[in-house]
């Protein structure tokens, strides 16, 4: 990191979330520091023999790590990664999981996609490709009709600081899924730009599900345990019922391909399907209601 008093309105701090580390995801670390000026890791409760891979990490490289008792979700891991970097007087955070790792030069060709921008001073958020790296294919991300994403991810974000002030922070009681998502269409809704870095390559592996063959289709069932396809279902609810009135066709759009054709695959599909059949209607109800808080399944 640099040292205090060379920080820059440009100098950007990684965040990254780590839970359950292998120590080869750690070669995400030194990677990152090579292009960014600071770093903070965000535990979320690993076990004492993954945080001291964590601890052996940061005796070999200069970065800020955060260690929490209990798991507090995606969302809140990310502000306390982003607080701590607001903190220290960047004015930059770029954000990474654990499965994810960056490409030479990816955080210059982020800022060229900030610089390029018309109304560059309004963006408050930047987006990088995901490419998996098996199979050099991208993936799918709905897009505006000038190439925006819509609904970007959470991982290979690039974010001004100032945009949390502005907008706030990360929705924690959304815990772990659609936090991306309703981070992305709150910015939109407060008239900021959602920035496409088309030369941004992140490398990210996701999970791999069998595919199936259903009436011709081919189809990639997530194989999500209960518990996830339990806040799967109540996270996009709840933010289908926030955001429908200001882009109902988004919205709709993602309720038919991400809510509708995943859950009919889970339950043609997957196994344990009656304990997830449970979670889906459990989810569906505290989304409707608007219970929000973690719930035992």
């Amino acid at each position: 990191m640099k040292p205090p008093g060379t920080i820059t309105g440009e100098s950007v701090c990684a965040v990254i979330v780590t839970y359950h580390p292998s120590e080869p995801m750690l070669g995400l670390i030194p990677n990152v520091l090579k292009q960014a000026e600071g770093l903070v890791v965000v535990d979320n409760a690993s076990n004492p023999a993954e945080v001291a891979l964590l601890r052996k990490a940061q005796q070999s490289a200069n970065f800020q790590l955060i260690e929490n008792e209990k798991n507090l979700g995606i969302a809140e891991a990310l502000n306390q990664g982003i607080r701590w970097a607001k903190g220290q007087g960047f004015g930059w955070v770029v954000l990474f999981d654990q499965d994810s790792q960056i490409t030479d030069g990816f955080i210059e060709q982020m800022f060229s996609a900030w610089k390029a921008s018309p109304g560059h001073e309004r963006v408050g958020s930047i987006h990088s490709r995901h490419i998996v790296p098996e199979t050099g294919q991208e993936a799918w991300v709905a897009r505006t009709s000038d190439g925006s994403p819509v609904l970007p991810m959470t991982a290979g974000s690039m974010m001004p600081t100032w945009i949390f002030d502005r907008i706030g922070w990360f929705a924690s009681e959304y815990f772990i899924d659609v936090v991306d998502w309703e981070y992305g269409l709150r910015t939109r809704a407060a008239g900021y730009l959602v920035v496409d870095a088309k030369q941004a390559i992140l490398l990210h592996k996701p999970g791999a599900p069998a595919e199936i063959k259903v009436l011709g289709h081919i189809f990639r069932p997530s194989h999500h345990n209960a518990t996830r396809r339990y806040y799967l279902t109540r996270n996009r609810i709840a933010f289908y019922k926030k955001y429908f009135s200001t882009f109902p066709r988004w919205i709709l759009s993602s309720a038919y391909h991400q809510f509708f054709k995943e859950t009919i695959m889970c339950l043609i599909a997957e196994e344990d399907r009656a304990r997830k059949f449970r979670s889906i209607l459990l989810g569906s109800w505290d989304g409707i209601i608007g219970k929000m808080e973690p719930r035992e399944l």
